[in-house]
């Protein structure tokens, strides 16, 4: 049966660009296209599409508040279409907390023949979303205390070993999976480097809203910085993030080589170093995502003595990555969301010379 999917952009261009793209998969086809979100409405009931795809700026109805409106009285797969702006990032990331699956981001030059280069990247956001666990979001006021920590076992000696790393790879879902995650992180806790698939002018947003929202620093990494307890650096959109070591010290790097596994930054390369530099010191956390990206990456790093989590099924958006890692034998433990970092810290606090303190 065809992914049926439901366009919204009020761009004419675009509406056009994006039919033609997916009316030439075999397994999707276009019930819909709408010029906003009050013509979308009526759609979706007489269509009943599998997938939306939305513009994050609409008129008659800004795209955020159907978008929420949709995720509280229907809850269905949507892929925003966003434009490669700072403004743009930020509206993009707020609909990934409200319950997006994944975005795609217009090119800056040449809408159709961009839009035409990225039909490959387009079509398979769209697959992963039709296969999606869609859940409506329950969204914190932004004045809200902070819960870091909380509902973690107490561990009592207060000390912090610095040798310890989490390393983290995550794809589609990953955004909130990573948010949830680091939230629940006590400021003392290990070094952490991540790596999600997220294009460039991204990632700098979305490291400034986790470092708001969580007890500990929270960065884009920008390469030779030392890594230090309390502190998670997150791939740039632009390059692969990789540990690596001055003297005594772990460091973050950075590479822009080829992508791998058709992605830069890439799970993969990340995982691969920190076999390479800490070993059994490493503790690898594989989230929700498309595809397979990390699978061999966390496979070495058990190799290398590493202890490795991932997420399971029943609370991924989709269950690709870390399906792909449990099948090469790469994890040691599957968890759900809300337990690994508790599940993370434990083991930390167990196997390291010096306890953590939540």
């Amino acid at each position: 049966m065809k992914i049926k999917v439901l366009i919204v952009d009020d761009s004419a261009l675009i509406r056009s660009v994006m039919n033609e793209i997916i009316s030439k998969q075999p397994d999707m086809e276009v019930v819909g296209v709408a010029p906003d979100p009050i013509v979308a409405r009526d759609l979706i009931k007489r269509t009943n599409p599998d997938v939306l795809t939305l513009d994050v700026e609409m008129p008659r109805m800004d795209g955020l508040d159907f978008l929420e409106k949709l995720m509280r009285l229907r809850p269905m797969p949507v892929v925003m279409v966003s434009s490669l702006t700072e403004r743009g990032s930020e509206i993009t990331l707020r609909a990934l907390e409200l319950g997006a699956v994944d975005f795609v981001t217009k090119p800056k030059l040449s809408i159709q023949s961009g839009m035409l280069e990225y039909a490959e990247l387009i079509t398979d956001k769209i697959r992963a979303a039709a296969k999606a666990r869609v859940r409506a979001r329950t969204i914190p006021h932004p004045d809200a205390p902070k819960t870091a920590g909380e509902g973690l076992p107490m561990i009592r000696n207060p000390l912090t070993s610095s040798e310890k790393l989490i390393i983290i790879g995550a794809s589609t879902g990953g955004t909130e999976a990573i948010k949830d995650f680091l939230m629940q992180m006590p400021s003392d806790c290990p070094g952490i480097l991540i790596t999600q698939h997220m294009p460039e002018g991204f990632t700098r947003s979305f490291a400034k809203r986790l470092d708001g929202l969580c007890k500990i620093t929270v960065k884009e990494a920008e390469g030779g910085e030392r890594v230090l307890p309390g502190h998670a650096f997150i791939a740039p959109g632009h390059s692969h993030l990789q540990l690596a070591r001055s003297g005594a010290n772990y460091v973050t790097q950075l590479d822009q080589g080829p992508p791998v596994n058709r992605h830069r930054p890439s799970v993969d390369v990340l995982f691969e170093s920190a076999a390479r530099f800490a070993g059994k010191n490493a503790v690898g956390v594989i989230l929700t995502g498309m595809g397979k990206d990390g699978a061999a990456g966390m496979l070495t790093m058990k190799n290398a003595g590493a202890y490795n989590f991932a997420q399971d099924e029943a609370s991924c958006v989709v269950f690709g990555m870390p399906r792909e890692a449990i099948a090469v034998g790469a994890t040691h433990e599957v968890g759900a969301l809300h337990a690994l970092p508790g599940m993370v810290l434990g083991y930390l606090a167990a196997h390291s010379s010096r306890a953590l303190r939540v």
